[in-house]
């Protein structure tokens, strides 16, 4: 696609993050890939580039409403067409998930939404020929969408079976429905700051929690936001930012960060003094975290390696943190495309790569050195079940429990045994946009 200077003067303003949106949710919904790596990095959509920063924002806020309320839109669409969507032709599929989210939770004129949608179809091959049927089912929606959605009330629609039966098993139906009302709204940015949150809470126009870290709701680029080029803060959620806490006073210890990109974690142990070595077995996601460090004036020493198989070139060390692979559904509040890529039969193959990385990571240690391990999963298996199975086989391996003071008073968040475990229906707000965090486990081990 040309730089929009030079598109034709016939291109509708608006239809062109259109366009891109309806690429990226076939992407995701038909081509499994994840939503990340089509807007960032080698493999983005390449007409990203020819987008207004405006239409840009467009575009990610309209894929990720259609992914965080899939469930709902198939509903109403389902309740508006005589046979269905049209199985054979994707554009119209999409089309319609864009007409309809617009119509139902965005500020986008109806008639504006079901024009754009239409144009959509009548530029493909295939679903040209469902033009008409596009116009009538979203002309239907503006008038009778709203209804159809208060017939259910409940975004328990908008998570696959599968993981809302997992959640009501290990959470009760009370804190399962709480959990996917709190994942159906669009998160604040968070930030960790590195000194003086509550200043930076005043320039970002957000607020400074009382773990420390900045939420905001501006959107946008962020690297136009005040302190980014100064390397001031770094874009990590409030939960992932506990974590590297659990270690207490680092000063001058050396710790490895294993599975470390994009390093968020990383560089909270480097600027608390710690002497860090950032493993990832991924070349690209190295380089990312060393550019990341670089912004943020950091240093540490990194690796390219399985973290199963690294070795320390020296002694053994004072810290381990695991942010240990998994199926990532704690995150589906900030990556809705996560709810839809993953599968139940995904959770046993990424356990026994958690069990791999426990049992080296004691031996990486040092007699009285501190074990953190963290998973950004609602999943008991790679959660509270990992643990008990490493404490099980490791007698040298002791819990040492969280306190309150350690989560600034937020019990809520810290389990019977003293680990912590978040729940995205977590930090209740008045307005729910500032409230919530990711789905985070986390516990602190001792080796003896």
């Amino acid at each position: 696609m040309k730089p929009s200077r030079f598109v034709p003067p016939t291109e509708v303003p608006g239809l062109a993050a259109r366009r891109i949106a309806a690429d990226i949710l076939d992407g995701v919904l038909h081509k499994h890939r994840m939503l990340d790596d089509q807007l960032d990095g080698v493999g983005a959509h390449p007409g990203l580039k020819t987008l207004a920063d405006r239409d840009r924002a467009l575009m990610r806020r309209l894929v990720a409403t259609i992914l965080r309320r899939l469930g709902t839109l198939g509903h109403v669409l389902s309740r508006l067409l005589d046979r269905g969507i049209p199985s054979d032709a994707p554009r119209a599929q999409s089309a319609l998930l864009i007409g309809a989210a617009q119509i139902l939770w965005m500020e986008v004129p109806d008639h504006a939404a079901v024009d754009l949608s239409v144009r959509l179809v009548q530029a493909d091959r295939r679903a040209a020929k469902y033009a008409g049927l596009v116009n009538a089912v979203l002309r239907r929606c503006a008038r009778e969408g709203h209804p159809l959605i208060d017939e259910v009330k409940s975004q328990m629609l908008d998570l696959p079976p599968w993981l809302t039966a997992r959640w009501i098993a290990a959470y009760g139906e009370y804190t399962a429905r709480a959990m996917a009302a709190a994942i159906s709204v669009e998160p604040a940015l968070d930030l960790t700051v590195k000194s003086d949150p509550d200043s930076w809470a005043t320039r970002l126009h957000g607020e400074a929690l009382a773990t420390g870290t900045v939420r905001t709701l501006l959107h946008g680029s962020v690297t136009m936001l005040p302190g980014f080029n100064e390397g001031e803060w770094w874009v990590q959620d409030a939960a992932a930012a506990m974590p590297a806490r659990l270690f207490g006073d680092i000063k001058g210890k050396t710790i490895v960060d294993l599975c470390a990109a994009p390093g968020g974690k990383t560089a909270q142990l480097v600027h608390a003094g710690a002497r860090v070595t950032a493993v990832d077995r991924s070349p690209n996601r190295i380089a990312r975290l060393r550019e990341n460090l670089a912004r943020l004036s950091l240093e540490a020493d990194t690796a390219v390696a399985d973290a199963t198989e690294w070795q320390p070139p020296g002694e053994l060390l004072d810290g381990v943190l695991i942010d240990a692979p998994c199926a990532a559904t704690g995150t589906i509040r900030r990556h809705p495309d996560v709810a839809w890529l993953k599968q139940e039969s995904d959770i046993g193959a990424l356990a026994a790569v958690q069990k791999r990385l426990l049992q080296k990571a004691v031996t990486l240690l040092k007699p009285g050195g501190t074990l953190v391990y963290c998973t950004c999963s609602l999943e008991p298996e790679e959660g509270e079940q990992a643990v008990a199975s490493v404490l099980a086989a490791e007698s040298g391996l002791r819990r040492a429990p969280v306190g309150r003071d350690e989560v600034a008073g937020l019990d809520e968040i810290l389990t019977p045994d003293g680990d912590i475990r978040t729940l995205p229906s977590h930090l209740a707000h008045g307005d729910s946009r500032l409230g919530g965090l990711d789905g985070f486990y986390a516990a602190r081990l001792i080796k003896s």
